[in-house]
């Protein structure tokens, strides 16, 4: 059957993730496609990181921050009076930081794709740099940034070694349902296992046909 629990934690985790995170990529992915600076390249060697890491070596390095025995662990549960480490809090604090080039590569790109003649024709037709934010560059990012909210959702979802390494299997607090799927596998619940695997490639096929029709138009521009 179901674990209608376990699904219901993964997408709140997505939503919250993609929600805090995909503001951040804005300010981020602005940010390095408009200036350039010394640090540029290890900057965006940083945020790739979690591409190339197997996710397990991230999730130890963020136990090891998170955990009770680390500063910033001990000054959260003082602050807040719960351990970040296995709470669904740390769930999110750990798919923040694993899911950075999501959201801060696609809007990268999408601003960089914008004429720098654009911006410059707004400033001197007397926007502000704020507005010419606002009512120019966003409309015309906007694919890259729901392209990035789509990536953080759908990986989030799946998202396996960061989630056990953090969390662990806590029913209805860190038992996601990639995890829940692994569980239900090793104890021979197949149809537990084949339920929820169903409904994660669901999602993750309506994911992926969002995010070519939100491509289909860059790509036909530039064959025109």
């Amino acid at each position: 059957m179901m674990d209608w629990t376990a699904l219901r934690l993964s997408l709140e985790l997505a939503a919250w993730t993609a929600a805090l995170l995909v503001p951040l990529g804005i300010v981020a992915g602005r940010a390095l496609a408009h200036r350039r600076f010394a640090a540029k390249s290890l900057i965006e060697a940083l945020i790739a990181m979690p591409l190339v890491l197997p996710p397990t070596v991230l999730g130890f390095y963020l136990l090891a921050v998170m955990g009770r025995e680390a500063p910033f662990g001990r000054a959260f549960e003082a602050a807040f009076g719960q351990p970040l480490a296995f709470t669904f809090a740390g769930l999110v604090a750990a798919s923040l930081i694993a899911n950075i080039p999501f959201a801060v590569q696609p809007i990268q790109r999408a601003f960089e794709a914008i004429e720098p003649e654009i911006r410059e024709a707004a400033w001197t037709s007397g926007l502000s740099p704020l507005r010419a934010f606002l009512e120019i560059e966003l409309p015309l990012a906007w694919r890259g940034i729901a392209g990035g909210v789509v990536l953080v959702f759908a990986h989030t979802l799946g998202e396996f070694g960061v989630v056990l390494m953090i969390g662990g299997a806590i029913p209805g607090e860190t038992r996601t349902a990639a995890i829940a799927i692994y569980d239900r596998v090793q104890a021979f619940d197949d149809a537990a296992a084949g339920a929820l695997s169903a409904a994660l490639l669901a999602i993750a096929f309506i994911a992926t046909a969002v995010l070519f029709a939100l491509g289909r138009p860059l790509r036909e521009r530039r064959r025109g």
